[in-house]
C-alpha cells in the first residue's frame, strides 16, 4: 500500500520549503483539479486570462486528475518534488493537509469576513484559514421525470419524498422500462464516503466526532447498509456491482449529485428535477462535499499562487464559480444570487437543496490519515457487495480494520 497522505507531506517538510517567491520571468502555475468537465474549464480559464491581462507575466493552467486517485496522485507530486502550485483539496484529505503544515495560510482572502464560519471549519488550523472551500456543494438528488412517467410512477413529494418511497419507485421503474433506478454517482463500489449521502438518512456516522470510534458496527449503520444492500440486490433499485449507468445520458431514473453536475443537463433529451436527499428514519438531512483550494508550501511560485487564488476566489469570481460550486460567501448564499448563475435550476430547488442543505448539512466523513483509512474501508466493505453478504459480519470486519488507525 501507499504511504499515506501525512507520510508524504511530513517528508516534504522534512526536505525544506521551496521559495515563497519565484525568479524573475515569466510565471506558469499550475494548479490540480478532478474536473475535466468542459464547462468547469472553460470558467476556470476565463477567470485565468482575466487574471492574465493584468499581471500578463503570469500564467495558470489547470491540471485535471482523474477522481478515483486524484489525492494520491497529487501527495506522489508533492514527494515527488513535483508540487502543484495550487491543489482543489478534496474534503477527506483536508484534516491532512490542513494539520502537516504543507499549505500556505490564506487569511489575505479578499473579504474574509464574509465567509461561512461552518464553511470553512474543516479548513483552519487554530483560527488560521489553511484552505478555501471554494465549493461547499450539498447532495440532492436528479430526476428523470420522463422515464417515471413511462413507467407509470410519480415522483413522492412533501411528507412521502422517503428512502422507503424513492427506492420503490427506483424499483419499479427500473423493472418497468430496463433502464437503471437510482445511481450514487460517483460510488461505482469503490468511493464508499458517497455512500453518506445515504447512511446519513439512518443518523449513521463513519465514526465518532472526535474520530476515535469506528461507527459502523452502530446500530444505525447497520440498519442502513441492510436496508441499501436490499436495495440493490432484492429491489434492485441499484445498479448491481460491475453495471455503469450514466443518468445524464438518460440511462436511470434517479441520481444523487451535486448541482456542478446540472450542466451537463443543458441539451438533455428528457424532462428532470431536482429535490433534496429523501428523508430516512432519522428524518430530513444533508449531507456537503467540500472542495478546497490550497497553495502548496513546495510549490514554486508560492506567493504568485496566493495571489491567484485571492483574485479567482475574489466575490466577482466566487458569483461566476456558483453556476457549478456554491460557494462560502454568506453574501452569496441566497437563491436568488445562485440563480443569476444557474439559469438551469429553479431559486426553489436552489432554497431546498443548496442555500438550506448548507444551511442544515454536515461534510462528507474526513480524517486524518484518510487515505489509509479509506482504502481500509473500501476494502473490508467489498464482501458486503455479494447477494448473501452478511452485513453484521461484514460491518464488524471493517470496524475491526479501521480501529487502530482512528487510535493513531
Amino acid at each position: 500500500m501507499r504511504r499515506i497522505l501525512s507520510s508524504f507531506i511530513a517528508i516534504t517538510l522534512l526536505a525544506g520549503c521551496s521559495s515563497t517567491a519565484a525568479d524573475d520571468g515569466p510565471i506558469t502555475l499550475r494548479m490540480t483539479t478532478w474536473s475535466a468537465n468542459p464547462a468547469h474549464v472553460e470558467l476556470f480559464n476565463a477567470i485565468a486570462a482575466e487574471y492574465q491581462a493584468s499581471n500578463p507575466d503570469i500564467s495558470v493552467t489547470f491540471d485535471a486528475l482523474p477522481l478515483e486517485n486524484y489525492t494520491t496522485t497529487v501527495t506522489t507530486q508533492i514527494a515527488g518534488g513535483n508540487a502543484p502550485d495550487i491543489a482543489w483539496i478534496l474534503e477527506s484529505a483536508a484534516p491532512d493537509f490542513v494539520a502537516s503544515g504543507a499549505l500556505v495560510p490564506l487569511d489575505g482572502i479578499a473579504n474574509a469576513d464574509d465567509l461561512s464560519p461552518a464553511a470553512t471549519a474543516l479548513w483552519r488550523r487554530d483560527g488560521t484559514l489553511m484552505g478555501y472551500p471554494f465549493s461547499t456543494s450539498p447532495f440532492g438528488v436528479f430526476v428523470n421525470t420522463d422515464l417515471l412517467a413511462s413507467a407509470g410512477q410519480t415522483l413522492p413529494t412533501g411528507a412521502g419524498w422517503t428512502w422507503e418511497k424513492t427506492v420503490a419507485v427506483a424499483s419499479a421503474t427500473a423493472a418497468k422500462t430496463g433502464k437503471q433506478g437510482l445511481v450514487v454517482r460517483d460510488f461505482d463500489y469503490k468511493d464508499w464516503t458517497n455512500l453518506a449521502t445515504v447512511f446519513r438518512g439512518w443518523g449513521a456516522e463513519a465514526w465518532s466526532a472526535d474520530g476515535k470510534t469506528c461507527g459502523f458496527t452502530q446500530q444505525p449503520m447497520v440498519d442502513a447498509m441492510t436496508f441499501l444492500h436490499q436495495a440493490i440486490f432484492t429491489a434492485k433499485a441499484l445498479p448491481a456491482p460491475g453495471v455503469a449507468a450514466d443518468f445524464f445520458a438518460g440511462e436511470s431514473a434517479m441520481t444523487i449529485a451535486q448541482i456542478s453536475r446540472a450542466s451537463l443537463l443543458k441539451d438533455a433529451k428528457f424532462g428532470w428535477t431536482l429535490v433534496p436527499l429523501p428523508a430516512g428514519p432519522s428524518g430530513p438531512y444533508s449531507v456537503i462535499g467540500q472542495g478546497g483550494l490550497g497553495v502548496l508550501k513546495k510549490g514554486k511560485n508560492a506567493d504568485a499562487a496566493a495571489a491567484f487564488v485571492t483574485f479567482f476566489t475574489n466575490p466577482a469570481n466566487s458569483a461566476k464559480l456558483a453556476q457549478f460550486f456554491p460557494p462560502p460567501r454568506q453574501s452569496q448564499l441566497n437563491a436568488s444570487t445562485l440563480a443569476q448563475a444557474n439559469p438551469l435550476l429553479e431559486p426553489e430547488q436552489l432554497q431546498t437543496v443548496v442555500v438550506d442543505g448548507i444551511a442544515n448539512g454536515v461534510v462528507k466523513p474526513s480524517h486524518t490519515g484518510s487515505a489509509e483509512i479509506g482504502q481500509a474501508v473500501r476494502a473490508a466493505l467489498d464482501p458486503l457487495w455479494k447477494a448473501d453478504a452478511d452485513v453484521t459480519a461484514v460491518l464488524t470486519g471493517v470496524c475491526a480494520a479501521i480501529d487502530p488507525l482512528l487510535a493513531k
